[in-house]
């Protein structure tokens, strides 16, 4: 774990969407920081608040969706209230951002070459013949073969893994100094996982840049996380250095999610599964949210939420490790 000052801090955040009959809370006085080059790993099951934490942190929360009280900062500086337009600068230029379906992140009507020499020429103060140098110089760092060649071919002439590469190429076009990056890998095969993985890695050793991943693969963060935050409903249930979260999970949640991991040479019949599911938005329990499915629960999280407490290496949202629990 890096103990360099944080470059991104998330403080006390809350996502809500307004609706006719209620204000659904999506996102629920979460904080976390992420030091330069580290790789923050945010795990959780579907419907956990994972991906919209990252939109939120990037402004692109789709209406009627709202950062309803807290604050993102970059660098110390705040950055979630800032008028749309500047912070559409800021996106671009200090933080990239990388999603699961590349071909959300591509227009298929021009080629990568020009689609990556516009974000250059956008944020950065080049001519055009540089930025096209740029641009080569970014596909042969994700490992685009060929660059010269495939600089001028459109997305459709790519294969899936290929794609995403582009997508990191122009993540990482502006040298931003943060990357969120939400499911990179999902839609990936193993061994393309792989080569994804290890340009995260890169990027976050080599650059100095500070990686928000989220995933719900275990796997993936293994391979790619210094820490990792794990969210349920909303929440944060459990925060720590990866091997920790891992090895020695605190939180009833955390351990039912490494306990439902297949591991090689474990000679049980059954995997082991944490009974019922995520709760929805309109039905979330009083007290901690995963009560109703938590073993070795008691009268008091029933009635009461419980911040995040010293639990050995990590810190876990949950009485069991309260003063009095």
């Amino acid at each position: 774990m890096s103990t360099a000052a944080p470059l991104l801090e998330v403080r006390n955040l809350r996502v809500e969407f307004p609706t006719r009959r209620r204000t659904l809370v999506a996102v629920d006085d979460v904080s976390f920081g992420i030091a330069p080059g580290e790789v923050l790993g945010v795990v959780g099951e579907s419907g956990a608040g994972k991906s919209l934490t990252g939109m939120a942190i990037i402004g692109l929360l789709e209406p009627p969706g709202r950062i309803a009280a807290g604050e993102v900062r970059l660098e110390g500086r705040r950055i979630d209230n800032l008028p749309r337009e500047e912070l559409r600068r800021i996106r671009g230029r200090r933080i990239g951002a990388i999603f699961q379906d590349p071909l959300t992140s591509l227009n298929p009507l021009y080629t990568i070459g020009e689609q990556l020499v516009e974000t250059v020429l956008t944020h950065l103060p080049v001519r055009a013949a540089e930025a096209r140098e740029r641009a080569l110089s970014l596909l042969a760092e994700v490992g685009i073969p060929a660059p010269e060649q495939r600089i001028d071919h459109y997305p459709h002439q790519f294969s899936g893994g290929m794609r995403q590469r582009v997508v990191i190429a122009l993540a990482i076009a502006a040298e931003p100094q943060l990357v969120v990056a939400d499911e990179p890998t999902t839609a990936l095969d193993v061994s393309i996982q792989a080569q994804i993985i290890t340009l995260l890695k890169r990027l976050a050793r080599d650059r100095g840049t500070a990686v928000m991943l989220i995933t719900h693969d275990m796997g993936v963060i293994a391979e790619t996380a210094d820490r990792v935050a794990v969210m349920y409903a909303g929440r944060l249930a459990e925060i720590g250095p990866v091997r920790d979260i891992i090895h020695q999970p605190r939180h009833p949640y955390t351990v039912g999610l490494m306990h439902s991991i297949p591991r090689v040479g474990n000679q049980r019949d059954r995997l082991a599964q944490i009974e019922g599911s995520m709760p929805r938005l309109t039905a979330i329990p009083a007290g901690c949210a995963f009560n109703p499915r938590c073993p070795q629960r008691f009268a008091r999280c029933t009635e009461t939420r419980p911040e995040l407490f010293a639990a050995g290496a990590t810190r876990a949202a949950c009485w069991l490790f309260s003063d009095g629990g």
